[in-house]
């Protein structure tokens, strides 16, 4: 690939980034909105013709990796794997 066609493709690339956060952020929107009509009506689920929509508390447990490695610091070394992966950033 040419200088050129590696500069189009960035800008191109660059382009679709500029779209994808707008989208994003209108998608944002509508799901905030969906969200406050829900609440607003104490929906957790409804359906329509072709969808169905739910919004309720989800419980999760995760492990709280900064206190383990304060608490536990050999623990948290024996279990702490590392990677190394290739990352492409266009700024």
């Amino acid at each position: 690939m040419s200088t050129n066609e590696l500069t189009i493709k960035v800008r191109e690339l660059k382009e679709l980034q500029r779209m994808a956060e707008e989208l994003a952020a209108e998608m944002d929107a509508i799901k905030d909105s969906i969200r406050n009509h829900m609440t607003d009506q104490g929906m957790e689920t409804y359906t329509g013709t072709d969808y169905k929509i739910t919004y309720k508390p989800v419980t999760t447990k995760r492990v709280d990796a900064k206190a383990l490695k304060a608490d536990m610091p050999r623990i948290a070394a024996r279990y702490t794997i590392e990677k190394t992966v290739h990352r492409l950033t266009v700024a």
